[in-house]
């Protein structure tokens, strides 16, 4: 399957080409394509449903022991997709999906940091992928597509052990800050991780 951006030649994360410029930020980004039928491209206004769709299911497979059962029951479709019709179409974030064939299995969005002193001018503002794509290249392709390799920050939940430690691969490492952050309605402790 060819993704959104074309290239002559399939390619993984270790062999990105030179960086375009381009989406919301203007910055400098790596469009992504791996030779199985696992895919990455920049999210369109019609995938909003699909972010939706894994955007909860992630959270139902990442968060079981740090929110209640029925928090994370009660996420509902309609209002998480009609949100991420809003972050697509404002273009203030540029947002990325992981497709395996035409389904999507995962996404990543980054932006201008959104702190009041940010440790790096961009932020990785969330990346999910669903619990069956662990292992697969998904979570390093968005995230080499969001930030590519450069300087990024970004915050996460201190009982993520399976994020940290895949940050830490990157050369993301803690920076010393943290705070509380409401998921679902529940505050979840979180720290700030740099590179």
């Amino acid at each position: 399957m060819e993704s959104a951006v074309s290239c002559p030649v399939p390619w993984t994360s270790q062999q990105l080409p030179a960086p375009r410029r381009g989406l919301a930020s203007g910055i400098e980004y790596y469009a992504v394509r791996m030779t199985t039928d696992l895919t990455v491209r920049p999210a369109r206004l019609d995938d909003a449903a699909g972010i939706a769709r894994v955007h909860i299911q992630a959270w139902r497979e990442s968060y079981a022991h740090l929110l209640p059962a029925a928090s994370l029951a009660g996420l509902e479709q309609g209002p998480r997709e009609e949100r991420w019709r809003k972050i697509i179409a404002a273009a203030a974030s540029d947002v990325w999906v992981a497709c395996r064939g035409t389904d999507i299995v995962g996404w990543a969005s980054a932006g201008t940091g959104r702190d009041e002193d940010p440790p790096r001018p961009r932020e990785l503002n969330g990346i999910y992928v669903l619990a069956s794509e662990y292992g697969s290249g998904a979570g390093q392709l968005l995230l080499d597509a969001a930030v590519g390799r450069g300087g990024a920050y970004l915050w996460i939940a201190e009982e993520n052990p399976r994020a940290f430690a895949f940050y830490r691969r990157n050369g993301f490492v803690p920076d010393g800050a943290t705070a509380a952050h409401d998921l679902a309605g529940t505050p979840v402790p979180i720290l700030r991780m740099v590179r």
